[in-house]
């Protein structure tokens, strides 16, 4: 049985908070008289609440919770992605890696919208990419920031191998410092501009997958990633709730970069709008060589 365990001190006694990920439970221990009762309202991490409404805990407890996307890792897996966790909220303390400072808000919110994007982009590929094998997938996270999807992605995928592009020195610290700690061997960081990567040929028309979250306009971000994708690849950007005037901006941008649309996909999410959707771009002919433009041009002049 997988577990994700916090805790917190309160008048004398410690709470210990286990939630097992197996059987989709969670039971709160207390050190001092070691009985074990189930939490109705709250847990607890570092001294900090974080509420969960009865009902919540009644889906979880039928196993409909949102979280069960969790349960299909293998324990090794859980606890690589309970290492992420732990390490993203430290480092999160001395530098700006997400809004989202609460380890449940960070499971529900990043790791699971990282997670579901996975049936997306494995039917995707199945589907248009037939004479390829997704087993072993190369897969470029582009503007990795604080390594989402990509990492949670690396766990899930242990056979895919995965290039976190990120252009912040401090960010890439970071991005490496877990990957050491998560013991990800099929990992890659690379500092580096998405505009230059894209004309580097270490890294021009290498990916089968480009995947982007909460990076730029579609516009913009199209310039970024297509360049990386091969001939018959794809692009897979996280987007809000309702992108769809966005996207339809950048059908020129998308052409221009030798792609086309595929499909716009609703992803459950426990963001604020209760869902994201994934946008999907089929590599149909080779970037033009004079994409992507010099760093900074995509972003200030977007075609």
């Amino acid at each position: 049985m997988g577990y994700l365990c916090s805790c917190v001190v309160t008048s004398g006694t410690t709470k210990l908070l286990l939630w097992s990920l197996r059987r989709n439970q969670l039971y709160s221990y207390s050190r001092a008289c070691c009985t074990a009762r189930k939490p109705s309202s709250f847990l607890y991490r570092r001294g900090i609440t974080c509420k969960i409404s009865t009902q919540n805990f009644e889906e979880q407890r039928n196993g409909h919770h949102k979280l069960c996307l969790l349960d299909t890792l293998s324990m090794k897996q859980q606890e690589q992605t309970s290492l992420f966790v732990n390490t993203l909220l430290d480092w999160n303390q001395r530098m700006n890696l997400t809004a989202v400072t609460e380890r449940c808000a960070v499971m529900e919110r990043h790791v699971e919208d990282s997670l579901a994007l996975l049936p997306i982009i494995e039917n995707a590929y199945k589907n248009n990419c037939p004479t390829m094998e997704s087993v072993k997938l190369k897969l470029a996270d582009v503007g990795s920031g604080a390594g989402l999807p990509g990492i949670i992605l690396a766990i899930a995928r242990p056979d895919w191998q995965i290039t976190l592009i990120e252009s912040l020195q401090k960010r890439c610290f970071f991005l490496e410092h877990v990957v050491d700690v998560s013991g990800l061997s099929n990992v890659q960081v690379v500092r580096i501009r998405a505009e230059d990567a894209g004309q580097n040929p270490d890294f021009r028309e290498k990916y089968d997958i480009a995947v982007a979250r909460a990076v730029a306009d579609m516009r913009i971000l199209v310039e970024y990633c297509l360049p990386l994708v091969r001939v018959g690849g794809l692009l897979v950007a996280a987007k809000g709730y309702n992108p769809q005037e966005e996207v339809e901006n950048a059908k020129k941008a998308i052409r221009l970069m030798g792609a086309s649309i595929l499909e716009l996909c609703s992803v459950t999410s426990e963001g604020p709008y209760g869902q994201r959707t994934a946008v999907l771009c089929l590599k149909n002919r080779s970037t033009p060589a004079k994409y992507p433009r010099h760093p900074g041009i995509p972003a200030k002049k977007p075609l």
